[in-house]
Parts: C-alpha cells; structure tokens; sequence
C-alpha cells in the first residue's frame, strides 16, 4: 500500500473540515464540547463549556489546539488567551457560540455592560482560527429599538452587541466559513491581522468597526432593517491609526440585505475618531484616520448613492458633534457591481494598480 505524502495528508485533513458528519469522525481533536448522552462523535477530552476547554489548551501553543464545537447553542462568554486555539463546528448553523449582553443593559456587577464588554467571544492571543460555526451576540436589537421605551443609540447606551471582538494581543486570526450575527456592532476587529474568508456577517449600524487590519474575501455582508433611530445604517466605522497604511479591505464581497431594508438607505461606512486623553483635555485623536476600500464587490440597491458619509467626534474646542468628513480619512472602491454601485459619489476611486496592490499579503503582513 503506497504512503501518503505528509504534504497530500495536510491537504486532505484541511478538505476533510469541508464535508460535514464523516469528515468530522475521521479528524484529530484535542477537546470537543460535549454534554449529551453517550460516547462525543470523536475520541477527544470532553469538556461542558468552551472556556473550560480554553482553559485546558497549553498557555503557551505553538502547534493548533483543536476544540470540536458540537451542535448546539454554547451560551457563555468566552475569552480565548492562549495561542493557537482553533474552533471547527460540527454545523455551520448549528454549532452555537452565544451570548447575550447589549450596551444600555444591566450586567451582573450592577453596571451597564457598556460596548467594550459585550462580546460573546473575545480573542486575546495570536494564531486563533474558528471554522465551519457561528458566533453570535443573541440581543436582539431591532425588537428592543422598536418597543416603547426601549434602548437606543443616541442615549449613550443603547443596543450596542458585540459578537467578535479581536482584542490586543490577537494576530493573524483566520475564520472560514463562520456566521457573526448581530444588530449594531457586531464585528470588532480591534487589534492585529486578521482573514475572514466566505463568512457571513449581519448588522444594521457600524456593524464592522475597529482598528485592526482585516481582509474580508467572498464573503456577504447583510445588512439588517433599521426602522428607528434613525433609518440610515452604516456598515463599516474603522478607526485605523494613521501610520497603519491598511485597516478593512473587501475583496469578491457580496454586498446584500434583508427584507425591509430600505433603497439607498446605507452607506459603506464612515470614519470614527476615538478620543484620547491630552495635557489639554480628551477629545478625538487624530492619529485616528478610518481606511476601508470595497474591491469587486457586488452591491444590492441599499447602498446610498453616496456611499460614504461623515462621523462625529468630540472636537479639541469640546464640540462633540464634529464631523470628520469621508474626504478626510481613506475611503475607497474599485469596480464595483450590482444595483447599489451607482455613482458612489464620495469616497476615492482607484485604478486597477492601486487596487491591486491592496492585495492579501498587504494587509495581513
């Protein structure tokens, strides 16, 4: 019987993770969640919780540390510390990461959760990978801003729901084949590289935001009805630090929505400004300058014919309504395609070099 190469076995174990139920049976797992009856589908450690499993991979990995998410919802906020983590779902659909924490609610230490601590799963060491599942933040933001009384985003802590947050310390975070849903904020990818592949990510407001680089390839990105407060949506809001020459890149995307979306009613993103602390006082720092580029990407009839629009910040006179236009930070589009690429009207046009050269291996390097 002849042998198989080590190099044609990476290649079959990585085609293995595409095909579902067998595949899974015949792969190495170093832990599976598991907390049904019988024997785990595979021979691995099993472990009642993500974190629990976390918690058992080595502080210090060099090699992945391969956890079997299995079917079902994994309700639990998770924090991944240790490098080389990686997360491959039994079913896309089915293998559930959640947790439900929004802005203006109440967390269980009596403050608001505030944004920066909603995520259902922060990732805080570099290498992590998660593959063929889906994380999300179950808030489900669009009843809470339709119901009287209920929260919104302009009183300071309103239905902001972090799913993913790439914290400092992540890298090179790869996710394939993944599901991020929310409403407002979902995807933060805050620090370090990271590479989402054929993901599905959901959201009606800055929904992709953060200042890390991020490069999105064939994935779709659905934007979600917002009948209040108010009707735009929005969905990038980069806050990328000047000498950062990349911050979101979008390569073969697919730009969709969902029913009740209105025409022309979003635009591609706009520039956010944090504030920093100065000598002399705290306003938006301006080493902060958003960069987004939409490359090939097909677009349905919700993208607003200007695509890009400004963003308020707090100004160095304490003005917090601001605005820093789109001509002033680094927004762009090149060939792009469908019922909502129109004139794009602001934001830079590129030519076929400069979007070339904003390829893969530059913003991820």
């Amino acid at each position: 019987m002849s042998q198989i190469s080590p190099s044609r076995r990476s290649v079959l174990a990585g085609a293995a993770l595409m095909v579902p139920g067998v595949a899974i049976a015949a792969q190495r797992f170093d832990a599976v969640l598991w907390r049904g009856e019988g024997r785990p589908p595979v021979s691995a450690p099993a472990y009642a919780s993500l974190s629990a499993a976390v918690a058992a991979a080595p502080a210090d990995g060099k090699t992945p540390y391969r956890i079997l998410v299995t079917r079902g919802v994994w309700d639990e906020q998770v924090v991944i510390d240790k490098p080389f983590v990686h997360l491959i779902g039994e079913d896309r659909k089915a293998s559930v990461i959640s947790h439900l924490a929004a802005s203006g609610l109440t967390a269980p230490d009596g403050k608001r959760w505030g944004t920066f601590r909603t995520p259902t799963l922060f990732v805080r060491a570099p290498d992590f990978a998660a593959r063929n599942l889906t994380i999300q933040n179950a808030f489900d933001g669009l009843a809470e801003m339709s119901k009287p009384g209920g929260l919104h985003s302009h009183d300071g802590g309103g239905p902001q729901a972090v799913a993913l947050m790439l914290d400092k310390g992540s890298d090179r975070a790869r996710l394939t084949e993944v599901d991020i849903l929310s409403y407002q904020d979902t995807l933060f990818p805050d620090a370090g590289s990271s590479l989402f592949e054929r993901c599905l990510i959901t959201g009606s407001y800055d929904f992709i935001f953060g200042a890390g680089r991020a490069y999105f390839e064939g994935c779709e990105i659905r934007s979600r009805p917002r009948p209040v407060d108010p009707v735009d949506g929005y969905i990038v809001a980069p806050s990328t630090p000047l000498n950062q020459p990349f911050g979101f890149v979008f390569q073969g995307c697919r730009l969709t929505k969902e029913a009740g979306v209105k025409t022309g009613s979003v635009y591609l993103g706009r520039p956010w400004r944090p504030s920093s602390q100065f000598p002399d006082g705290r306003y938006g720092d301006p080493k902060y300058v958003g960069m987004a580029a939409f490359l090939d990407c097909w677009m349905d009839d919700h993208i607003a014919p200007a695509g890009w629009t400004e963003m308020w910040y707090t100004g160095k006179d304490g003005n917090p309504r601001t605005m820093l236009q789109p001509e002033d930070a680094r927004f762009s589009q090149y060939r792009p395609t469908g019922p909502g690429a129109g004139k794009l009207s602001r934001g830079r046009w590129l030519s076929r070099a400069q979007a070339r050269a904003m390829t893969k291996a530059a913003v991820l390097a």
